[in-house]
C-alpha cells in the first residue's frame, strides 16, 4: 500500500462526511459573527457600557476599517465583483451540474460569505455617509452582526441538510 492510499484511508476526502469540514464551518461562522467590520463585537459592547477611551478606540477602529473597505471597493471593487461572480458560478457549475462534492462544500462556504462581504460594504458606506457615532454606530454594528448571524444560521442549516442528503444518497463507502 502506498502513502497515497494510506492518506485517503485515514482522512475521508468526501467533504460532508468529514469532521474537519464541520469544524471549519463552525469556526468560520463563529468568527464572522464575532468580527463586525473588522471590529471584535466585545469591543462594541465595552464601548457602549463604559464609554470614555473604549468608545474613542471603537470609533477610531470603525473609521479606519470603513475607510479601508470603501477604498478597496473604489479601487478594485468591480474587478473583485467580476472575479467573485466567476468563482461562484464555476463552483456552482462544478458542484451542482457536474456533481463534484468538494465544489458543493466550497460553495456552501463561499456564497454566504460573499453575501456578508457585500453587506459589510453596504454597512461601511452607510456608517461613513451618516458619520455614525454613539448610539447610531452601535445600532448599525448590532444590526450588521444580527444579519450576519441570520445568514450564518441559514447557511449552517442548508449545509447540514444538503450534507445529510449527500451522505444518505451516496452512502458511507462513497459509491
Amino acid at each position: 500500500m502506498d502513502w497515497y492510499e494510506t492518506v485517503f484511508e485515514v482522512i475521508d476526502m468526501r467533504s460532508f462526511s468529514n469532521l474537519w469540514y464541520w469544524i471549519a464551518l463552525a469556526v468560520i461562522w463563529s468568527t464572522a459573527s464575532h468580527w463586525v467590520l473588522g471590529v471584535p463585537y466585545d469591543m462594541v459592547l465595552k464601548a457602549r457600557r463604559r464609554g470614555g477611551q473604549a468608545e474613542v478606540d471603537l470609533h477610531d477602529l470603525v473609521r479606519i476599517n470603513c475607510n479601508r473597505l470603501l477604498y478597496i471597493g473604489r479601487v478594485s471593487g468591480l474587478w473583485m465583483l467580476a472575479f467573485g461572480c466567476a468563482v461562484i458560478s464555476g463552483l456552482f457549475m462544478l458542484g451542482f451540474w457536474y456533481g463534484i462534492e468538494f465544489a458543493q462544500a466550497l460553495i456552501m462556504f463561499v456564497f454566504p460569505l460573499s453575501i456578508i462581504g457585500l453587506l459589510s460594504m453596504s454597512t461601511a458606506r452607510l456608517i461613513s455617509d451618516e458619520g455614525a457615532t454613539g448610539d447610531l454606530l452601535y445600532k448599525r454594528l448590532g444590526r450588521h452582526r444580527l444579519y450576519t448571524q441570520i445568514i450564518g444560521m441559514l447557511s449552517v442549516f442548508v449545509t447540514a441538510m444538503w450534507g445529510m442528503f449527500q451522505n444518505l444518497a451516496v452512502g458511507p463507502l462513497g459509491g
